[in-house]
């Protein structure tokens, strides 16, 4: 038995026992007041995974969306609503991704493995912070974002992984794949995401940035599934609305798989990254208001 299909074994179980644990805390709390729209929480969850599906991430979408709509009211409750809602669309394009692109084995297993234990130490921290801290945190993690999605558009980060083919790393290279996706994982717990720093990370370590996609979605998958229950037992997080959202992230994550290839968003992204930047600011500025 391969390694891929061993991992995709354990990432099939970490969905089962994400979803009970999420399906028991819904199932118990739902008469509970919550003043989330899941409506609203479904067309967010189908735009921002569409372009999720397209290596953009949905963390600053959604946070984008939220900020503009009104959607969450609560900035502390954001990071775990980010992750909840996000586990079973991520799931899915890990599967669709790890199947269909070509990865080494123990790479793809070790990067993953290391981000689910970042996961794991910075959802007990993240739990633990006060709202302004969030927003602040979201905040510099928004123009972060920004810019990373501006160095992709222009071509910077495709340069960095011009001309490489490798499919996998060893040695010190692989040393430091794992440490920086430990990185991201914790970070990943506080709504930063991993997709754009860890495409620039593994074309820096030399491997082909098509390559990034199984590791990206494939880490975000696995470390949400098992650092989400954290937020869930905390109750950190709307849980209608963020059902809402799930579920209309997983519709828009097969739209995304199935019409990417023959759509342009060339425009859009440019208008994405503008509007990122704003609520970035607008983030720090309530997160050093309410310190």
């Amino acid at each position: 038995m391969s390694l891929v299909v061993i991992l995709l074994g354990l990432l099939s179980l970490a969905a089962v026992y994400y979803v009970v644990i999420w399906a028991q805390d819904i199932i118990k709390n739902w008469s509970e007041p919550d003043n989330s729209n899941p409506i609203l929480g479904f067309v967010i969850g189908i735009i921002t995974n569409f372009f999720d599906v397209l290596g953009i991430g949905n963390f600053s979408t959604i946070t984008l969306a939220s900020q503009l709509t009104g959607f969450i009211k609560n900035d502390r409750l954001l990071p775990g609503m980010l992750n909840i809602a996000s586990v079973v669309p991520v799931l899915i394009e890990a599967f669709l991704f790890i199947s269909n692109v070509e990865v080494g084995a123990v790479t793809l297993l070790s990067l993953i493995i290391a981000a689910v234990v970042g996961a794991l130490v910075g959802g007990r921290i993240v739990t633990k912070l006060p709202e302004y801290k969030i927003q602040i945190v979201m905040g510099f993690a928004l123009l972060i974002t920004a810019f990373l999605m501006f160095a992709k558009k222009v071509g910077w980060l495709a340069l960095l992984g011009e001309n490489n083919t490798a499919v996998n790393l060893t040695g010190i290279a692989l040393i430091i794949g794992i440490v920086g996706n430990i990185i991201f994982g914790a970070l990943m717990m506080a709504g930063v995401g991993l997709y754009a720093p860890c495409l620039a990370m593994v074309s820096l370590l030399g491997l082909n940035p098509k390559v990034a996609f199984p590791i990206m979605m494939g880490s975000c998958a696995a470390l949400m599934a098992m650092g989400s229950p954290k937020f869930i037992k905390e109750g950190m997080y709307p849980r209608k609305g963020t059902l809402g959202l799930a579920i209309g992230g997983i519709v828009g994550v097969f739209i995304g798989y199935q019409f990417v290839k023959s759509l342009s968003v060339d425009s859009l992204i440019w208008i994405i990254i503008v509007v990122v930047i704003y609520t970035g600011i607008m983030m720090l500025r309530k997160g050093i208001k309410n310190h």
